[in-house]
């Protein structure tokens, strides 16, 4: 089933290797944020997507400059002691862990004893990160009590390979935080997850009643079906699997009512389709197309999902794929949104809010993604 075009392969190839070559670890030109704010280089999240990406690409083709690419980005953040350039353990954020998902490989190829140093000082923060009274992390220290979508894909994929190497009984902790999420955020009704939840029900975001946020923003059940899916895939022969593979499966299936058919894509609020405002967005309908593709790929998912996940691949590609003067360029991702802190009243989980947060290009919280599900497209074929 061959849905995606030969122009788009080669316009991805091509992209591919202008992120690679015009970027460098402490200057990464997919690190928008970062370029936008004049942050100093330090260990995120958004450089974590694109090294998960590119180390995929490696593990599909075995093409060494990609692991060699990764190798040479994540030693100019990790140092020979296993500190780590710009993290610091104190705000318990999750964001933090998700790059440390690498260092397992990093270290198995290299065994370079900072790899593993590296890995003990990120579990030692999972190890004392605070929870809810549901057993579930603190998404940061500063998100007292709250539970974000997006924090399920920065600390269970990390706690899970930590867990596999080191100690297997940590799983169940793992999946009872999926179980969790799954019985308090998931809206039965909609098949949708709220971004949001803080257990205190204080925040001014939260509903008084049940403590959930007001909408169901893309990117992050984009985040949440990644999780679910790579967390899957590690957890191999473990029987404990099959707890994730019903919710995967139900998460996917509600999502699908609201894929809009004409562009074959998801809007930014998901469930508000073409209200004045509203969006097709691409770094949450990539990171679906991602778990569905490599959901099929596992069976998890049924055979007739595939066709589903070729063409929303190649929707976000016909939509925002694009070469200007020779430059080739990923549009439609929106740059960041959240939740609170008080001082940040704007960010209310209202459609208004969502909305209203710049939409711009190549951030690799979009193209990390669209690499990802690139290579299950291959591996589909």
């Amino acid at each position: 089933m061959k849905i995606v075009t030969s122009k788009t392969r080669e316009l991805l190839n091509r992209y591919i290797e202008r992120l690679m070559n015009d970027s460098t670890p402490d200057l990464p030109i997919w690190n928008i944020e970062s370029i936008k704010g004049g942050k100093k280089p330090a260990w995120n999240y958004i450089d974590g997507c694109m090294m998960t990406s590119l180390l995929n690409l490696y593990n599909l083709n075995h093409d060494e400059k990609y692991f060699d690419f990764v190798e040479h980005f994540v030693d100019y953040y990790v140092f020979d002691d296993g500190s780590i350039r710009g993290y610091d353990k104190e705000t318990y954020n999750l964001d933090n862990i998700n790059e440390g998902r690498v260092l397992f490989e990093l270290y198995e190829r290299t065994k370079k004893e900072k790899y593993k140093k590296a890995i003990d000082l990120l579990y030692s923060q999972l190890k004392e990160q605070p929870r809810t009274k549901e057993g579930n992390f603190f998404h940061k220290a500063i998100y007292h009590d709250q539970v974000w979508l997006d924090g399920l894909y920065m600390a269970q994929p990390f706690y899970t390979l930590y867990a596999l190497h080191n100690n297997p009984s940590l799983i169940d902790d793992i999946l009872n935080q999926f179980q969790n999420v799954y019985h308090i955020m998931f809206d039965q009704e909609k098949e949708l997850y709220y971004h949001g939840y803080d257990s205190s029900k204080t925040m001014f975001w939260a509903n008084k009643n049940t403590g959930l946020s007001k909408s169901f923003w893309l990117r992050s059940i984009g985040w949440y079906t990644v999780a679910l899916i790579d967390v899957y895939d590690f957890l191999s022969e473990d029987p404990r699997k099959e707890q994730i593979k019903e919710i995967f499966i139900h998460t996917i299936k509600g999502l699908c009512r609201y894929l809009n058919k004409d562009k074959y894509m998801f809007y930014q609020v998901v469930d508000q389709g073409e209200k004045e405002g509203n969006y097709l967005e691409s770094s949450g309908s990539s990171m679906i197309a991602y778990a569905i593709l490599k959901g099929v790929r596992l069976n998890v998912l049924t055979q007739d999902y595939k066709e589903i996940g070729l063409k929303i691949f190649q929707g976000i590609c016909d939509e925002y794929l694009s070469e200007e003067d020779g430059t080739l360029n990923l549009g439609g991702i929106c740059l960041s949104a959240g939740l609170g802190p008080e001082k940040s009243p704007k960010r209310d989980g209202t459609f208004e809010y969502y909305i209203s947060e710049p939409i711009v290009k190549n951030d690799a919280k979009g193209v990390g993604p669209l690499v990802m599900a690139y290579i299950e497209v291959i591996r589909a074929e």
